[in-house]
């Protein structure tokens, strides 16, 4: 099995896996938390958090007879983020390209061929099925669950997506990581809607990512401001990681940002039809929250950094038929409108002080 293990390693690292460890089948080490953050509703409109909670917290479940489960880590890390046209915007980096779950999941059949040749049967997944999967990282030794509740890795930072193969193969498992964030809160800090409520707790509802991905509905307007400039998730947490600074540029080209989508200025996202938006983000992860969320975001960052050369755009979506995005361009009109007042008051008062 340690031969069977070092072979696995080896192709593993072929597909271009950035890591490769090994995690006992046995139940998450965090199912209390993770069933305390159900009870109290901290999922939001993600009901799938709250199904098939035995089978999530338990990988024999999912696959009778399962051993260990193979963790694996795929580095997306691009480097500086692109430069966009004036009125910029942020993306979360995931989302730069094209769906990270198509490229790996054809990595994943190859290694669960591979191990089928050696008697092995497995279950995998890449945030498509119940699985804990940061629980089974960290037991594997794959990094640890930092404080905003990501996953970090001593070599990759925080740049990583995870996947795993729950298998009946009984292969020699790894030591468990340590936990190293000592005493570092830049992660909860740097939360632009204070979302890391605690260290290791995070209230889904508060988070951008939740709030401009998964949410289908307005977006709370205690939150509006505070999104800022992003218009597809959010990296912060991310970002402030100090051991991003071991974090190496991926290889994988299908993680570089897609240039018809940065070259645009954000206002040019208004005039995307549903046909425009499918193609500009053909096979992208953005498509799937589809046009009348995306424009809802883009309303929003523009109510926070644009002007108003975009106001007639903006005026225009108002009577959108749509009411996610008529809502939502209403509020960022008003807000580009009272933030051109206010900073024309702040100029007269520097003026009076002039003399």
């Amino acid at each position: 099995m340690m031969e069977l293990k070092t072979l696995l390693i080896a192709k593993a690292h072929e597909l271009g896996f950035a890591d490769c460890r090994i995690a006992p089948a046995k139940p998450a080490a965090h199912r209390e938390l993770y069933e305390q953050w159900v009870a109290e509703g901290k999922y939001g409109d993600m009901a799938w958090m709250a199904r098939n909670m035995d089978r999530r917290t338990d990988p024999t479940i999912v696959q009778p007879g399962a051993k260990t489960v193979i963790v694996l880590a795929m580095n997306y890390f691009q480097g500086p983020a692109p430069a966009t046209a004036a009125g910029g915007y942020r993306i979360a980096r995931y989302a730069w390209n094209e769906d990270y779950h198509d490229l790996i999941v054809k990595k994943l059949k190859d290694l669960d061929a591979f191990l089928i040749q050696q008697g092995g049967t497995q279950r995998y997944y890449v945030d498509t099925g119940p699985v804990l999967e940061r629980d089974f990282a960290s037991e594997a030794g794959l990094g640890w669950g930092g404080k905003s509740t990501m996953q970090i890795h001593r070599q990759l930072g925080t740049w990583f997506f995870l996947a795993e193969l729950i298998t009946t193969l009984d292969l020699p498992v790894d030591t468990p990581a340590r936990d190293l964030c000592g005493k570092c809160t830049r992660c909860m800090v740097a939360c632009p809607t204070q979302a890391i409520t605690a260290p290791r707790r995070m209230d889904a509802r508060r988070c951008v990512s939740y709030l401009t991905i998964e949410s289908k509905g307005p977006i709370p307007l205690e939150f509006r401001r505070a999104m800022g400039d992003r218009i597809y998730g959010c990296d912060d947490c991310l970002s402030a990681c100090p051991w991003n600074k071991f974090a190496q540029v991926s290889h994988e080209a299908t993680f570089q940002a897609r240039e018809s989508v940065f070259n645009k200025k954000l206002s040019d996202f208004l005039t995307l039809t549903d046909e425009d938006f499918r193609t500009l983000f053909a096979k992208s992860p953005i498509k799937r929250i589809k046009r009348p969320a995306f424009i809802r975001n883009v309303c929003v960052a523009l109510g926070n950094v644009g002007n108003l050369e975009d106001l007639p755009l903006l005026e225009a979506a108002t009577h959108d038929e749509h009411p996610l995005i008529s809502e939502h361009a209403l509020w960022a009109v008003e807000e580009i409108h009272r933030r051109h007042a206010e900073s024309l008051t702040a100029s007269a008062a520097v003026g009076d002080t002039a003399f």
